[in-house]
């Protein structure tokens, strides 16, 4: 029996693993990489394989103290098998998202059931962001997963009896959470304290902590965490570990170029974007269960953890979506345990939240549908005048291809949507949630394959197909008036040897060695050749100008 009931595990582990990497890794590259930050990193660890130097973020081959290395080297990894592109950029996501899913179905199994572990990993895909990232190039992914076990291992921890457990608990945590500071930076220890604190504090300082176990993880934290900052130290680059420090606290206290919002930003972002889970996860916020001791302590400390996500985050002053990604896990868990709990006809959906969850869905299933039809009213757009910035009007003009078939995807939500009210009428709620879920996970599945890849095409494509045009020609290239890492990954520069090429005044106005490529944006392009008459025009294209400096 015991032999049975193992082999009928391991398929499920399995059967999850399949079912995500078939989701998950098919058509990775179809799309170019985003800028910023896409681009950011994958630039940085091509610029690890042309230089050889795996010890040193750099951008443009000089060094880049903003983010630590160890995503960075998962990128450099990825490529140096699959080549560089956005295949091999996006991979280690995947990989991220696999194992994501097998933990949450294995942490759901341990502290509930099998039924909630696979809800839940369903909950999980079938939220619209969370199922983006793992499709994407961004370090968060992995910087969010690692945290979340710490900080699963430290309930482990308060929970079990036994020395040895306890043990291996507070190791696990202290190496999980050096592996998140490892890969994005000191905030990890930030979200992770900051938790922990709140939730010993609610707990009246009743929780027991043993010296040697604290020693274990402070321990396992700094060699982990501390790895590549002592590597810096002993090859006599100290001075990088000072800038990161400084640039990490600079993040937290200024607004950064084009990233600003409002106050309740992420809290709209969480809401919208982790569509339909955060509605399924408000009623736990008062609703109370005969939760054993562990389950209790983990809801908990996922509610205390999605505040203070949202808290901190709503302080620091550059709003970036992805920037409360870590309030994923908490808020699908608090949707699954709802979830878990009507299946099992403890609790009914209430009225409130079955009018939001159809609303929402409506507006967005819809609002994805005119999306589609973008092809056939933007003449009409474009002649009102509704669109005041010469750019935005300009990248509208760009030739893109809509077959028609992509307005069906945005029906696939809004029909989930339909069954959903339908059913939940019919007392069956059952198949309410699957209708729900299964056609949501349908839908960003099939939106990321055939959607984003137009949309690019009115937004960065036209830049991206130049920067690779050029990628043969031993020139200099230059973008004025916006930021971009774009042309160093699709050009593909090398590091060059002429110290003026990191002079802005020596690449527009000195005597190069070389020519010089300047791409700019419409406005900016314009005024410029009225005053450069030494500029030629290479060409103009959806809002883009391209010239050069012979």
């Amino acid at each position: 029996m015991n032999q049975i009931k193992t082999q009928k595990l391991d398929l499920n582990y399995l059967l999850i693993a399949g079912l995500s990497a078939l989701i998950l890794i098919p058509f990775l590259g179809r799309v170019h990489l985003f800028d910023w930050d896409e681009i950011n990193f994958a630039e940085s660890a091509r610029e690890m394989l042309v230089s050889g130097d795996y010890l040193n973020v750099q951008i443009n081959f000089i060094p880049f103290w903003e983010k630590p290395p160890l995503f960075i080297w998962m990128q450099a990894a990825s490529m140096k098998v699959f080549g560089v592109n956005e295949f091999a950029a996006r991979f280690p996501n995947a990989i991220a998202g696999i194992f994501t899913v097998i933990a949450l179905y294995h942490i759901g199994k341990k502290l509930f059931d099998k039924k909630f572990g696979g809800l839940w990993v369903m909950v999980y895909l079938g939220s619209i962001l969370p199922f983006f990232y793992f499709k994407s190039g961004i370090i968060d992914p992995w910087f969010n997963f690692f945290i979340f076990l710490s900080i699963y291992f430290f309930n482990n921890y308060i929970s079990y009896e036994g020395a040895k457990q306890k043990l291996h608990a507070s190791l696990l945590s202290g190496t999980l959470l050096g592996l998140a500071v490892l890969t994005k930076g000191p905030v990890a220890i930030l979200l992770f304290s900051l938790s922990v604190s709140v939730f010993v504090l609610l707990r009246k300082f009743k929780i027991r902590f043993s010296i040697w176990h604290l020693g274990v993880f402070t321990i396992a934290l700094l060699l982990t965490g501390g790895f590549w900052f002592i590597m810096q130290i002993i090859t006599g680059n100290a001075d990088i570990i000072w800038r990161f420090i400084t640039y990490q606290i600079e993040l937290l206290q200024t607004k950064g170029a084009g990233h600003g919002g409002f106050f309740g930003y992420h809290f709209i972002i969480i809401l919208l974007g982790v569509f339909p889970a955060s509605l399924f996860a408000l009623p736990m916020f008062k609703r109370n269960s005969d939760y054993s001791p562990i389950q209790s302590s983990f809801k908990t400390i996922m509610i205390i953890l999605l505040f203070v996500v949202l808290i901190v985050f709503t302080i620091v002053k550059t709003k970036i979506v992805h920037y409360s990604s870590m309030a994923y896990f908490p808020v699908t868990f608090l949707a699954t345990c709802f979830i878990h709990g009507l299946l099992n006809k403890k609790w009914r959906t209430p009225a409130f939240m079955n009018l939001l969850i159809v609303l929402i869905g409506l507006i967005l299933s819809l609002s994805f549908i005119l999306l589609t039809l973008i092809a056939h009213f933007k003449d009409d757009l474009l002649a009102s005048g509704l669109i005041k910035d010469r750019f935005a009007s300009a990248n509208l003009m760009a030739n893109v291809q809509w077959s028609g078939f992509e307005i069906l995807i945005g029906f696939i939500l809004l029909t989930g949507v339909i069954l959903y009210s339908l059913f939940i009428l019919k007392k069956r709620p059952t198949y309410a949630i699957y209708s729900l879920f299964l056609s949501s996970i349908l839908f960003i599945n099939l939106s990321l394959v055939f959607i984003v890849n137009n949309i690019e095409g009115y937004s960065q494509r036209t830049a991206i197909e130049f920067y690779k045009s050029i990628r043969d020609e031993d020139a200099y290239i230059l973008p004025l008036g916006f930021k971009t890492y774009g042309h160093y990954f699709y050009a593909q520069t090398q590091e060059h040897n002429n110290p003026n090429y990191y002079n802005r005044s020596w690449l527009l106005e000195g005597e190069v060695d070389k020519d010089v490529y300047l791409i700019t944006k419409i406005h900016y392009g314009e005024n410029l050749m009225k005053t450069r008459p030494d500029l030629e025009l290479v060409y103009a294209k959806n809002g883009f100008i391209f010239l050069k400096r012979k």
